[in-house]
């Protein structure tokens, strides 16, 4: 046996996906990557996430789950927990004694959140006051297009929607940094110094109220403005959800348009992966599910995070129905923990493993593990689940690659994966390889997209 066919045999040499993709396949990618950026054009916050889920979802035949209904063959049912997270089922051939097989995402983007007394006047500007949501590099956020999304529960019980920034006849909300010219001690800092959380102030106004004399003249015209159009009174902050997202649409990215910039690919990219799949799929072996889960960038903490006990409910429901063992559907199911991980930036080599980390255009990452330094906070997918997905994707075209968080000492981060462990489901990590993660704008590839989609499908489908 020569040496070129040993090094053949023997060794392995990951393949960019643009040396492998189809004409037929190249199309398909597009298709999808339109259809997703509709989604993020649409889906900016969790709430928005869940609206568009739940408004696909009853086009494809979901119905809402009520506990005690009945499930037959290819029923199609949803969870909306409370506006902020979904679940989804499409029930199999099979028993969920048998198991089921899950996807699991996040819908949640790090953000400013507006806090509870928010409106001040300063030197006759009018602010917002925020605190950050999830990890970000404060610095990022200033000097850039702000709209504002959200929910008001106001004094009278009335619950109003807000989006504004988003519309091109909007206004834009900005946060101002300090002048290159008088940045001498500013720019002594470090960058996490620079600009700190209390200084993601959101400029609302400057044209004082007419004809009036009393103090914070701006202030009270911009309560006005938003009271001639919501009807809001300053109260109504105590009981609002407002966040503070880039504006602006999703965009591609290069020459080749083979990339696409927009804000909250993580997870969002991930999610729409999961679900686009189930609301197209016929009837699978073992029931399909999709979660898609908030509050993962804070610790999947909270009544609509991963770590909520509604999962469990909507679970037990789908067992009730066939008189299955809740235990022994999460002992025999698979979870494929769909979170987006870094991809190679050769500005910034130092930071990863080259030979372990994603890179753009090479498919779907999988991560046997994440989390930090000595592996902390990860699930650590065995042997079998790794072979598992292999032979999976294998048998159904999937391009994917190995994914590590960096090199092991510079940092790194969790997802959901070891909350779904933890009910002593198999799970094993996988995504989209980003650039700019955590950024007011990251960067993905169009065909690691499609893969990932390519990649739930194939979880749905199984064995």
């Amino acid at each position: 046996m020569s040496n070129e066919t040993l090094r053949e045999n023997l060794l392995f040499k990951a393949k960019n996906g643009y040396d492998l993709i189809t004409e037929a396949q190249k199309a398909e990618m597009e298709a999808y990557c339109k259809d997703y950026t509709a989604f993020m054009d649409a889906a900016k916050t969790e709430r928005e996430a869940v609206t568009y889920a739940v408004a696909a979802a009853e086009k494809a035949g979901f119905k809402p789950m009520v506990p005690g209904m009945e499930l037959k063959l290819g029923d199609r049912v949803y969870c909306n927990n409370r506006g902020k997270s979904i679940m989804l089922a499409v029930i199999g051939e099979k028993s969920l004694e048998e198991g089921a097989n899950i996807t699991a995402a996040h819908i949640d983007s790090p953000r400013m959140d507006v806090k509870p007394n928010p409106l001040y006047e300063d030197s006759e500007i009018a602010y917002l006051k925020t605190h950050y949501y999830g990890g970000i590099k404060k610095y990022q956020w200033t000097t850039i297009p702000l709209a504002i999304h959200g929910v008001v529960y106001k004094k009278n019980g009335e619950v109003i929607t807000i989006t504004i920034g988003e519309d091109d006849s909007d206004p834009v909300f900005f946060i101002s940094d300090l002048l290159i010219h008088l940045s001498a001690d500013q720019m002594k800092k470090t960058l996490a110094e620079g600009i700190t959380g209390e200084q993601l102030n959101l400029i609302l106004g400057t044209v004082p109220m007419a004809d009036d004399d009393g103090a914070d003249r701006v202030k009270l015209a911009a309560m006005a403005l938003l009271n001639e159009k919501y009807g809001l009174i300053e109260e109504d902050f105590l009981s609002a959800e407002l966040t503070i997202v880039p504006a602006g649409k999703c965009r591609e990215v290069g020459l080749d348009r083979s990339l696409l910039a927009a804000y909250g690919h993580d997870d969002r990219v991930c999610s729409y992966a999961a679900l686009a799949p189930l609301l197209k799929l016929g009837t699978p072996a073992k029931t399909a599910v999709c979660v898609l889960a908030d509050k993962e960038e804070i610790g999947s903490v909270g009544i609509s995070g991963m770590q909520s006990q509604c999962f469990e409910n909507f679970m037990a429901d789908l067992c009730a129905a066939q008189g299955a063992s809740l235990l022994h559907c999460f002992a025999n199911s698979f979870c494929l923990s769909a979170d987006v991980t870094n991809a190679f930036d050769p500005n910034f080599p130092d930071t990863c493993d080259k030979r372990n980390n994603s890179k753009l255009n090479y498919g779907v990452g999988i991560c046997k593990y994440t989390g930090s330094r000595g592996k902390g906070g990860a699930s650590d997918a065995a042997a079998e689940a790794m072979g598992y997905l292999r032979t999976l994707f294998q048998k159904n075209s999937v391009v994917w690659q190995a994914a590590t968080l960096g090199k092991v000492d510079q940092g790194g981060g969790g997802t959901v994966a070891a909350y779904m462990a933890n009910r002593n489901i198999v799970t094993v990590d996988a995504g989209v390889p980003v650039l700019c993660m955590h950024a007011p704008y990251e960067i993905v590839s169009k065909y690691d997209c499609y893969m990932t989609m390519k990649a739930m499908d194939a979880v749905y489908t199984g064995l």
